[in-house]
């Protein structure tokens, strides 16, 4: 046996406290999109989604990664952001704002709410004007953005790195 050799799949990471981020999201366009966040949600270790509408999870895409979280579906997202702000967390938005910051270069808090934007329309002027921050990935061709669900894995991979143990 090589020192490389093919391992399928590997157990998944301990973690030594659960994670605080929460992620947030309005009604998406994608069915598909929000299968795709709840998997890679899931692979994170994040423990709670909150998304709005009328939320279909394809097994296939999501690869029971529904089962591994808690799915909250709300009406609309500002009062359930109210709400977690007042609880001290911090509203971070993944979107392209005149403000924004670099994901690279920005320190999430611990206890962060991250809210991604419609795949068409982003987040709406209620949801920005409740935020702490924004971040955004910068993009070095067209289109000008990732797709949400990228865009998602990207920040949610970013965070993990700067908490790698919850």
């Amino acid at each position: 046996m090589s020192e490389f050799s093919h391992q399928r799949h590997k157990q998944p990471t301990p973690l030594s406290s659960p994670r605080p981020l929460i992620l947030a999201c309005p009604q998406l366009h994608s069915n598909v999109n929000l299968s795709r966040i709840v998997r890679v949600a899931s692979c994170c270790g994040i423990g709670r989604l909150i998304t709005c509408g009328p939320a279909k999870i394809d097994p296939t895409i999501s690869r029971g990664g529904e089962d591994h979280l808690v799915l909250e579906i709300r009406r609309s997202l500002p009062p359930v952001l109210q709400k977690l702000r007042d609880r001290d967390y911090t509203l971070v938005g993944l979107e392209q704002t005149t403000n924004s910051q670099s994901l690279p270069h920005y320190q999430f808090p611990h206890k962060t709410v991250l809210v991604v934007g419609h795949e068409r329309h982003g987040l709406d002027e209620q949801t920005l004007q409740l935020l702490a921050a924004t971040v955004e990935i910068p993009v070095y061709g067209l289109p000008p953005s990732y797709n949400v669900a990228t865009a998602t894995a990207m920040a949610l991979y970013e965070y993990c790195r700067q908490y790698p143990n919850g």
